[in-house]
């Protein structure tokens, strides 16, 4: 796990964008996985500066609550297209965003295993994180070998998102996510975590004990996960100097 740490949200937004186009320049056809939040916002300020360099991208993404169709502004599908899907160039065929209006969550589960299997793996997905340790909506608890499924969510999470959006009106307690199982099938892990909030839970998900009680702390099994740090959610992080210089002087490897 490579951990990156940059001195505000601006710089983290700007580094992470330099990650994606870099993936994007190896594969103009990547396999991107979407992550909602405030802190990816930024990052879709970013990629949003080169719109063509999406055409030929497959997108997915990681949840969406139960019942809350897409032309919701409470939809996770509805975040995306308005802070990236429509000010890049994409292909209508290439955008496999889950849906909240659907009868049968199982039967959308397998249609998205599916269909991740179709196009050959998710090559980059993007994550954040929530202060219990959740990626997705994969709550505290949930198996670090879980597949696309239905969830039922913690109050402290739903309690979470209302803080952060206009409407009264209480969201589903129930969503859909990728698993954590389907989440490490990715080929790189791109996590973005910033603000004082995230400080503990970025502690424990660097440093401590892999545990399916924060699920989040899979990342540290991942062949390839960078994660990118603003300095005040790094400021737990008892080797946080150790990090900054391995960034820093790791372009030194393989020099004579």
């Amino acid at each position: 796990m490579e951990i990156i740490i940059e001195p505000d949200a601006t710089a983290l937004a700007e580094r992470a964008g330099q990650v994606v186009f870099a993936d994007l320049a190896k594969k103009p056809d990547l396999v991107l996985g979407l992550a909602t939040g405030k802190t990816p916002i930024g990052l879709y300020e970013k990629l949003r500066a080169r719109p063509d360099a999406f055409a030929q991208v497959r997108f997915f993404n990681l949840d969406e609550f139960f019942g809350v169709p897409p032309s919701d502004s409470n939809s996770f599908n509805y975040f995306l297209h308005f802070h990236l899907i429509r000010h890049i160039r994409h292909q209508e065929k290439n955008l496999h965003l889950l849906r909240g209006d659907v009868n049968d969550l199982e039967a959308l589960s397998r249609e998205v295993e599916e269909k991740i299997k179709s196009v050959g793996g998710i090559d980059l997905q993007i994550l954040g994180i929530g202060k219990n340790g959740h990626i997705g909506f994969n709550e505290p608890g949930s198996s670090l070998g879980s597949r696309t499924r239905p969830k039922t969510l913690e109050a402290s999470t739903l309690a979470e998102y209302m803080k952060n959006i206009d409407s009264r009106a209480p969201v589903s307690s129930f969503a859909i996510t990728m698993g954590v199982g389907t989440i490490m099938d990715s080929r790189h892990l791109l996590m973005l975590a910033s603000g004082s909030g995230k400080a503990e839970i970025i502690r424990e998900m660097v440093e401590g004990p892999i545990t399916s009680e924060i699920p989040a702390t899979c990342l540290q099994l991942h062949p390839r996960a960078t994660v990118i740090l603003d300095e005040e959610s790094a400021a737990k992080l008892k080797r946080r100097d150790y990090y900054k210089w391995v960034f820093e002087n790791k372009w030194r490897v393989g020099q004579k």
